[in-house]
């Protein structure tokens, strides 16, 4: 899907001389939000009222540490664990027990987060650009989440209605690794399982485009808040909420994730869409990425040199590695 686009990326970089122009798209977030972007760091930025409780685990911490933070912060189990530095959804677990955030910390090379469980049962993503030279933004898409829900009919195991559903079956073997022991329950015809509470795709979340959610009212309030978010004009806003309405009024929601520069216009990923679809709202907003960078390079911000960006990548790379290996 990318090939074309790889194309419009290298004329962007021949008019400006570096591949890495997009660290100047979010001058607040480090490399733009595009690569090694701490996910704590960019809470930091954000008014806190707008984000769970969220504390930043470092790597080799005495477990002692942690139950000490744990206690002193208040945190209730369950609760999510994820990389400070992530990677489309891997490594992001939710936490039933001391016992099990213990597991996690033994065995978790990399620092990590450790998150209160947002109380709301929707999530969507909304993309958002703003040009340095504007009071206000405007959303430019917005994608709803279906998650990996299998429905019991009193005979089937788990196993079984997965298997049932293409894309579920997909998710079998990290299911296994995760609770194998879950997926020979039979549910109760009727019943309900969330085998995957993280709206990712990757992790067998259903995208779907919900563009037609936008409303000036929504803009209005997603740009309060992203007015209050220093250095970002460019990304997306996962965000989980009560109803469409209260979202609208800026009320009963909270930022699962703020994503700069290396944010996907995720509604292209509607099976209703077609490739032609995609291309065209990839080469949009890498569009609009460029040209905010280089409105945001003229107030000042350099671009990454090829050297510094190169070490990032390597950086990347290596940080990629800790966590699909997880």
């Amino acid at each position: 899907m990318y090939i074309p686009i790889y194309f419009l990326w290298a004329y962007y970089a021949l008019k400006v001389k570096t591949i890495f122009f997009f660290n100047a798209s979010n001058p607040g977030m480090k490399n733009g939000g595009f690569i090694m972007d701490s996910k704590k760091e960019i809470y930091d930025l954000i008014p806190q009222r707008y984000y769970p409780k969220t504390e930043l685990v470092k790597e080799n911490t005495p477990f002692a540490t942690i139950e000490e933070l744990l206690d002193h912060s208040k945190f209730f189990f369950p609760l999510i664990a994820k990389p400070d530095i992530g990677l489309r959804g891997s490594a992001v677990k939710k936490i039933h027990s001391i016992e099990e955030l213990k597991q996690y910390h033994d065995k978790a090379n990399f620092d990590y987060l450790i998150q209160d469980l947002i109380p709301y049962q929707n999530e969507i993503g909304i993309f958002y650009v703003r040009y340095p030279h504007e009071a206000k933004g405007r959303i430019t898409g917005i994608v709803s989440k279906e998650y990996l829900i299998v429905t019991g009919d009193g005979v089937s195991t788990i196993t079984d209605l997965l298997k049932q559903n293409p894309r579920y079956e997909l998710q079998l073997k990290s299911l296994e690794k995760e609770n194998k022991e879950q997926l020979s329950k039979v549910l109760d015809e009727g019943e309900k399982q969330n085998m995957v509470p993280y709206g990712n795709h990757c992790r067998g979340a259903k995208f779907i485009d919900a563009s037609h959610l936008i409303t000036p009212e929504l803009n209005e309030s997603i740009n309060e808040m992203c007015l209050q978010i220093p250095g970002f004009y460019f990304g997306r806003m996962d965000i989980m909420y009560q109803s469409a309405s209260d979202l609208e009024q800026g009320k009963n929601f909270a930022v699962v994730e703020l994503n700069g520069a290396a944010s996907e216009p995720t509604h292209i990923y509607d099976p209703n869409h077609s490739i032609f679809f995609a291309w065209k709202e990839l080469a949009r907003h890498i569009s609009y990425m460029f040209e905010i960078s280089v409105a945001n390079n003229k107030r000042g911000t350099t671009f990454l040199s090829h050297k510094e960006g190169m070490e990032q990548y390597r950086q990347h790379l290596e940080q990629n590695s800790k966590i699909l290996n997880f």
